[in-house]
């Protein structure tokens, strides 16, 4: 077993195997609300720089417990007492994490439950596709507690709500929860309690069949021409499309629906 995805080479993740490459990713320190400590950054960053790698078609993250991730571990930074630079390595390797995430080309998909708080609402924005139940609640609590985003909350939360709701959660401490956060773009889909986890297996199942090409561009290409100017990211997309689109095992994928075998694309009844 590629140690990648070797779980007993991990101490704060939960890691198993299902069908057709896909692996459920747990964070699993429940008795810390799976607050996220030095340790567990760094076994984030060792998975999904190998993920690809390792035959990893697809992952659902989740969080062991009552609830997916409650932020940065406060405790351990109380402790640690670091200084400016010190504290500032740590947010980059924050930052290094969640860029494997979101620019890794593997689709994840973040099943999501009870406090998705500070840190932990950074690390569910670098996934794909994220799934609530209604106890599900969102916040930025940094400033009630005198501290700053350091996980990316300035670039990807702000990007799914809009700059000045992300201020408005820092400063104020605002929860959202719920419908309310699915419209307003904190998630992509809603379920009935408790029900998240099983939403995000279906997904992540049908995503794993996708081509891994194909979820490659799909999970890095289109955050790298968010990044670009407009005609820069135009010629990107021809590039990849170039390439995407022409790759030999799509054949048999575009015989199908040449020939009318393929699953059709319905509304919803």
């Amino acid at each position: 077993m590629n140690d990648v995805v070797n779980p007993a080479t991990y101490e704060r993740l939960a890691i198993s195997a299902r069908d057709n490459g896909l692996y459920v990713l747990t964070l699993n320190r429940p008795e810390k609300r799976n607050a996220l400590d030095v340790v567990t950054i760094e076994e984030l960053i060792r998975f999904f720089s190998g993920a690809r790698m390792a035959g990893v078609k697809a992952v659902l993250l989740e969080g062991a417990g009552d609830h997916f991730c409650a932020g940065l571990d406060l405790v351990e930074h109380w402790k640690a007492d670091r200084s400016p630079d010190d504290f500032m390595h740590v947010c980059l390797r924050w930052h290094e994490a969640f860029n494997k995430m979101e620019y890794g080309g593997v689709p994840i998909i973040a099943a999501l439950k009870g406090a998705v708080v500070g840190g932990g609402l950074e690390l569910a924005s670098a996934a794909h596709v994220r799934v609530i139940d209604p106890g599900t609640y969102f916040a930025l609590p940094e400033g009630q507690r005198g501290i700053f985003t350091g996980g990316g909350a300035t670039i990807r939360v702000s990007d799914m709500i809009g700059k000045y709701r992300m201020i408005d959660m820092i400063l104020t401490g605002r929860v959202y929860q719920g419908q309310e956060a699915v419209d307003l773009g904190l998630a992509q889909y809603i379920t009935e309690e408790g029900g998240s986890y099983a939403k995000a297996m279906e997904l992540a199942e049908k995503v794993a069949q996708n081509l891994p090409l194909t979820n490659f561009a799909i999970c890095s290409a289109v955050s790298h021409m968010n990044n670009m100017s407009g005609m820069d990211a135009a010629y990107a997309e021809a590039f990849v499309g170039g390439i995407v689109n022409t790759q030999p095992a799509a054949r048999e994928r575009l015989e199908a629906f040449a020939n009318k075998t393929a699953a059709r694309v319905r509304p919803n009844t």
